[in-house]
């Protein structure tokens, strides 16, 4: 998964305090009774309001055991049901930060079920009973909560409820259950939050559906041009839709912003400037990369980088590079190879040593065509008596018999 999930807020104990605080003395000044006072049934006795203010002065230094201690000097049974919905909140809080969540839930419950708290606050901690769940894992539960929540909220939603929905129907791998909450989260943030938009392109990923997830990684790469991580999964959304001109710009476009730098990352840029017919950028770029030692100077780094040479038609460039190869690889195939380079650049003494090093070396794909590559690169040499013995042997070969015969037909007129 792609996305991270937020750490749970807990309930707010700064607001918390202040409300507390205000209460309390309120109550100690014996209830004036002037309009803006509050309800009675929303006061905290003296007693009891000096124990919350203790209690929220020893989390706030970060003492939770005072704190439970402090709190568990309180009656539950005598306390107003607004008074026993502060503590119950403040308990929910303190397991809420000790990832106690089964806990905090049960407290957050006895809450709600206390009747001291207002729409808000139901709402409130009816969410925070939903989200629990989340870090838990215990997606079925958490998707089943906050969809309820949702429907039963009494304030506007935002973005994050969405956000964990999506999350939760995400990790069932029910991801048309996910689809709509991801982008609800997104459309309800401006600018959208990167995890949304990471959630939204994961499940669109898992759909298939890449068009759709092209349209959100081009949002990425404009929010958050700094993060290769989005062009490089752009390049490899256009590369999948066989867009593979947009896949290499993409890629080239990273490149000059610095951002191509490791081993894979290098070698897929050339393996793309190859199908794009770049063969001599392709080779720039992997030479490059060996001498400043960004990749692997491996067999296939060899066999790549010569391979561009070849098809950017620069043999010289190719043959030491293939010498390389050659030397790193466990077969004589590359040997061959170098021999059919020499071929082309009429070097008939190279082309029979590289030939003569292949057979040696053995395990190649086809010996019959090294065996007539041998035999032509003797006769014109004008070594004909040991060019016969490869060509007799290539004869052998369907693929050779015919060109092989051919040549000892020439030994035969020219003897």
């Amino acid at each position: 998964m792609i996305t991270t999930i937020p750490k749970l807020r807990s309930l707010t104990l700064v607001l918390a305090c202040s409300l507390l605080l205000t209460q309390a003395a309120f109550a100690q000044r014996g209830g004036n009774k002037d309009e803006d006072a509050p309800s009675q049934a929303n006061t905290i006795d003296q007693r009891t309001g000096e124990n919350l203010t203790a209690a929220i002065e020893f989390i706030n230094n970060d003492q939770p055991t005072e704190a439970r201690a402090k709190l568990g000097e309180l009656d539950l049974a005598r306390l107003s049901p607004y008074e026993k919905s502060r503590v119950e909140q403040m308990l929910a809080s303190l397991d809420m930060n000790e990832e106690k969540y089964a806990s905090a839930r049960t407290h957050l419950q006895a809450a709600i079920d206390s009747g001291g708290l207002n729409d808000q606050e139901l709402s409130q901690s009816g969410y925070a009973i939903a989200q629990s769940w989340i870090p838990e894992e215990k997606w079925e539960e958490g998707a089943a909560a906050l969809e309820s929540w949702i429907k039963s909220a009494v304030t506007e939603v935002g973005s994050g409820p969405y956000y964990l929905l999506a999350v939760a129907y995400y990790q069932q791998d029910k991801f048309d259950e996910a689809l709509p909450h991801a982008r609800k989260a997104v459309e309800l943030t401006n600018p959208p939050q990167e995890g949304w938009l990471q959630m939204l392109q994961a499940i669109l990923l898992q759909k298939e559906d890449y068009q759709g997830a092209l349209v959100v990684l081009k949002q990425m790469v404009s929010l958050f041009p700094d993060k290769k991580v989005y062009w490089m999964q752009l390049s490899n959304v256009y590369a999948t839709l066989e867009d593979f001109s947009n896949a290499l710009a993409i890629m080239q476009f990273a490149n000059y912003n610095g951002m191509v730098t490791e081993d894979a990352e290098i070698r897929r840029l050339g393996d793309m400037m190859m199908v794009q017919d770049m063969p001599f950028q392709a080779a720039e770029l992997m030479e490059a990369a060996g001498e400043n030692n960004q990749v692997q100077k491996d067999m296939k780094y060899y066999e790549t980088l010569a391979n561009s040479w070849i098809a950017a038609r620069e043999y010289k460039k190719a043959l030491p590079v293939l010498g390389e190869a050659a030397r790193l690889a466990d077969n004589g195939n590359t040997y061959i190879r170098i021999a059919e380079v020499n071929v082309q650049l009429s070097e008939w003494e190279a082309a029979a040593a590289a030939l003569k090093s292949g057979l040696d070396k053995g395990g190649l794909r086809d010996e019959s065509q090294a065996q007539l590559l041998m035999g032509m690169a003797l006769y014109y040499q004008d070594k004909f008596s040991e060019a016969r013995p490869y060509l007799e042997r290539a004869r052998s070969g369907a693929n050779t018999k015919n060109t092989a015969n051919g040549f000892l037909q020439l030994i035969e007129s020219r003897q």
